[in-house]
């Protein structure tokens, strides 16, 4: 679909959509992605320190229960709550997409971003924000080790062997709402991902730390035991001495 997107938009150069339109509204909105439990490092309190930069005019969309609760905690403006599961669905995606192309139709806001938390590796995920709304440039969304995020489609010479019915025009119009669709259901499966493996890295590294307490402990006691041993066979032989 990028790639078809990318073909079109080098060509319809007079093409006027309102999810290109630059709006003078200053209200931002953002759809905020986090998760729905715990226990995963330090993932979401990294996600949620980027998210409090926004102003206090910014809108909201929480889509987890941690997003949702961090924006109730801190009385920030929640316009929906959506969640999504261990395995994210694409109607998932499509009903935070279409809430927020609303918004974004209406005039509500003047943009929209998303901010999740990016996968870059098992070890390694970080917050980032992206523009969805107005569509700015067509990016190919990738995930992965050693692969950039965000690859711009690079303009296509000619329609690149691509045939468009009835127009070009009426094509590009009826793929951007679907591609906006398709960029927050990669993103919900990119946070997902980052989720899974800050919780894995926390439980290892929480079960590290308990096996080194154990064996502290267990060092600790086996000192104190053997103090004991001696101090009890020093009170033997002195009393052995003085009975003499």
């Amino acid at each position: 679909m990028n790639k078809v997107l990318g073909a079109l938009v080098a060509e319809s150069w007079d093409f006027s959509h309102p999810f290109l339109q630059v709006r003078e509204n200053p209200v931002r909105g953002v759809i905020l992605v986090g998760t729905d439990k715990g226990l995963c490092g330090s993932l979401n309190s990294n996600l949620m320190r980027e998210a409090a930069k926004f102003g206090p005019e910014t809108i909201f969309i929480a889509v987890g229960r941690k997003a949702s609760q961090f924006l109730a905690r801190t009385k920030r403006k929640l316009a929906a709550e959506f969640t999504y599961k261990d395995a994210p669905l694409f109607s998932e995606a499509r009903a935070i997409s279409k809430f927020a192309q609303e918004l974004f139709l209406k005039g509500e806001v003047g943009q929209i971003d998303i901010l999740y938390t990016q996968f870059i590796s098992t070890l390694n995920q970080k917050p980032d924000a992206r523009q969805l709304l107005p569509v700015a440039e067509i990016k190919q969304v990738t995930a992965g080790i050693g692969v950039k995020p965000e690859v711009p489609i690079p303009p296509a010479s000619g329609s690149g062997g691509y045939l468009f019915e009835p127009s070009q025009e009426q094509v590009l119009g009826a793929l951007l709402p679907h591609a906006g669709n398709f960029q927050v259901y990669q993103i919900l499966l990119e946070a997902k991902a980052s989720e899974h493996s800050s919780r894995m890295v926390a439980m290892k590294n929480a079960t590290d730390n308990a096996k080194q307490f154990i064996k502290d402990l267990t060092l600790e006691y086996n000192k104190l035991r053997q103090a004991n041993i001696t101090k009890e066979l020093l009170e033997i032989s002195s009393a052995a001495m003085a009975m003499g």
